[in-house]
């Protein structure tokens, strides 16, 4: 089956064309609306806080199968419902963009419409999915959406250099998601990981705004690392990533971790603050490449995995290093 829509073609020049779409070309447009590596990053945080969450309530084993399913699912398609928004807002500036102008809204696969309606359909969906988990979690669910769409995407992305700062708090949502599907409240370790994530996102976001920094600069976007120069995002960094590691040692005294969690943590701390010192010397010596700022971008991805592995497997080894 092919389906003919009408779409404002890739092209900076703005020019209208009709594009074929074959269903399969179709399907794929509206999975990449969701963003599927953001939403891939983000479920990284979910299961390990819902393990660990089940832990320190006193329980033995893993939470309930369906728990777990609906949770992740629900988590899944409110971030998809997020990404969708965002690229039908952005949709002007994706098009200029080298690093997004195969989206599907620029290429023509998916209609502004299309992508509207499959946004409000995704966010129905999952905050009902969420909520027959319970009340909170639900609310929680409609909180990450609207700081996502609204206050990053609508009013802080455009307007200033602390966007990511502030609107990446919609990815902190998952644990705090996760958290209350397990115990129906919000506890002192599910905000431990919120600050982490927090911390975490200007460390992770802005060394990947200096590789592309010629892409925000041409639609006059101000991500720090594309307006600011590689010292003042190599300070920023640093400065942060001693901020994130400080806040992952709370788990300590204040989550009960035990010694997995700890040694783990720990020691992906030593080694994402090594490589955040080694932006900063580069920094100093005006060595900052592209390909430098992207080794910080990607560690960062994985120290993240590294202490959400660590947090799922430490309630199933030992005990709390300090009682709680």
């Amino acid at each position: 089956m092919t389906l003919l829509v009408s779409a404002t073609h890739a092209h900076s020049q703005g020019t209208s064309a009709k594009v074929s779409v074959g269903f399969s070309e179709k399907a794929k447009g509206y999975l990449a609306l969701t963003k599927p590596r953001v939403v891939e990053l983000l479920l990284v945080t979910t299961l390990p806080t819902m393990f660990y969450a089940h832990g320190y309530a006193g329980n033995s084993g893993v939470p309930g199968l369906w728990l777990m399913v609906a949770t992740m699912v629900g988590g899944a398609l409110a971030a998809g419902a997020s990404g969708a928004f965002n690229c039908y807002i952005d949709r002007d500036i994706d098009k200029v963009m080298n690093r997004t102008s195969k989206r599907p809204l620029v290429t023509g696969v998916i209609t502004p419409r299309e992508a509207l309606v499959f946004s409000w359909i995704l966010t129905v969906v999952a905050v009902a999915l969420l909520w027959s988990i319970n009340p909170l979690t639900g609310m929680l669910g409609i909180g990450a959406i609207f700081l996502y769409v609204v206050v990053y995407s609508l009013i802080l992305k455009r307007r200033t250099t602390q966007n990511i700062v502030w609107g990446g708090t919609a990815g902190c949502m998952p644990v705090l998601i996760a958290w209350s599907a397990v115990t129906n409240t919000v506890q002192w370790p599910a905000i431990i990981l919120f600050l982490i994530i927090f911390l975490w996102t200007p460390p992770h976001y802005w060394p990947l705004s200096m590789r592309y920094s010629d892409d925000y600069n041409a639609v006059n976007l101000p991500m720090l690392g594309a307006v600011a120069g590689s010292r003042t995002v190599a300070v920023q960094v640093v400065l942060y990533t001693w901020a994130m590691v400080a806040c992952s040692l709370l788990m300590i005294p204040l989550g009960g971790a035990g010694i997995v969690y700890t040694v783990v943590t720990g020691a992906a701390g030593i080694w994402f603050l090594y490589e955040a010192h080694v932006l900063y010397n580069n920094s100093k010596k005006d060595l900052v490449t592209k390909k430098n700022a992207m080794k910080v971008f990607h560690a960062s991805i994985t120290y993240l995995t590294l202490v959400f592995l660590s947090l799922a497997v430490d309630p199933f080894v030992g005990a709390a290093l300090m009682v709680r």
